[in-house]
């Protein structure tokens, strides 16, 4: 009875995990980061190309912080395996420009998540001081679920 028992459990589990791996994640929506910021991705085209926007929730200006416009590109040659993806923010408040790279997974939980890194450009007055022009991190972004009524 116990060989019977083990062997169908590890039948059952052969059979649903396939199903668990072929759920995709999807860049399209809107996300939010471990920071709070907030960022819009607009369909992605046959190309791979996407717009959206970007609404940052921390700065290190004292300017306004305002809606900033972004425009990647995703990797689209093995559509069985999570999308590798980059895209690069126009900062509209501020002279500087965020490339970010990153992977859409899908968590153990079935949740959609974007693991990326990224780099800052400031602008500077200077060469002298190009050598803190350039920041580097890393951000979580989750699927900003629309709020239930």
């Amino acid at each position: 009875m116990v060989h019977a028992t083990s062997f169908l459990l590890v039948l059952s589990l052969a059979m649903v995990a396939p199903v668990l791996s072929t759920k995709k994640c999807v860049l399209t929506g809107r996300w939010v980061n471990d920071l709070g910021s907030n960022m819009t991705i607009m369909a992605v085209n046959e190309k791979g190309e996407f717009l959206g926007s970007y609404h940052t929730a921390v700065t290190a200006t004292s300017n306004e912080i305002k809606v900033s416009p972004l425009h990647g590109s995703q990797h689209r040659t093995n559509k069985n395996s999570q999308a590798t993806f980059g895209f690069t923010v126009n900062w509209s408040f501020s002279d500087s420009v965020t490339v970010f790279t990153g992977q859409c997974f899908v968590d153990e939980d079935g949740k959609e998540v974007l693991k990326t890194m990224w780099l800052l450009r400031s602008n500077v007055d200077s060469i002298k001081d190009d050598w803190k022009a350039t920041m580097v991190g890393i951000n979580v972004f989750t699927r900003l679920r629309p709020k239930k009524e």
